[in-house]
């Protein structure tokens, strides 16, 4: 019976610690969530501006565009006007994401003014493996996307340089990080340009 008893004091002190715990962590999310979604807006308004330094401010496209996920859901997207001082459109930018070799992988994309080149991208999250996958933020891969056809890319071993532009070198040793930001920015990409072409956005003046 006593060890009943102390099998039932044992445990309720276990119940209510992890109850405080959990309470605790719960308390804690909650009092930084908005920290950190505002520290997050940031980062990407920095990435982007990065991206697009003729910008002076983005507004974000008032329009019903969905990207179909691999899993089968559609994700309705939010894409950005870039516009300069003087109100002229300077580019386009959306965020993207997709399931890299460590994790998903969080990215901003922007175009140019006519939807028709890629002027880059940049990673505002990631758990890719240091000094492997994580290589997808270096200067060197990223730089492959600017000025890359805004359509369907292919990742290639060794550029062929009658199509170089089309073409993304894997990073070595990082094949499938390399080959998860193609494949994320062919699934957002195509997806959002088709849905702006149907909508009349291409080539319409600045709302």
């Amino acid at each position: 019976m006593s060890r009943l008893k102390h099998f039932v004091e044992q445990s309720w002190l276990l119940l209510a610690s992890c109850f405080c715990f959990g309470l605790l962590i719960a308390v804690t999310n909650a009092a930084l969530s908005g920290r950190i979604e505002l520290n997050k807006v940031a980062k990407l308004n920095e990435l982007t501006k990065a991206l697009l330094p003729a910008a002076d401010r983005f507004q974000p496209v008032q329009a019903d565009i969905e990207v179909a996920l691999p899993d089968g859901s559609k994700e309705k997207m939010m894409v950005f006007e870039a516009l300069s001082k003087d109100k002229q459109r300077v580019g386009w930018s959306f965020n993207a994401h997709g399931m890299g070799f460590s994790g998903t992988i969080e990215m901003v994309v922007a175009l140019d003014k006519d939807f028709q080149k890629i002027m880059g991208f940049d990673i505002l999250s990631s758990s890719e493996t240091p000094g492997f996958g994580d290589r997808i933020k270096s200067d060197w891969y990223r730089q492959q996307f600017v000025g890359a056809p805004a359509d369907r890319l292919s990742l290639v071993k060794v550029a062929d340089p009658a199509i170089k532009d089309e073409q993304i070198v894997a990073l070595t040793g990082a094949t499938v990080s390399s080959q998860a930001v193609v494949d994320t920015v062919n699934r957002f990409l195509t997806q959002i340009k088709d849905q702006m072409m149907q909508i009349g956005l291409m080539g319409n003046d600045p709302q």
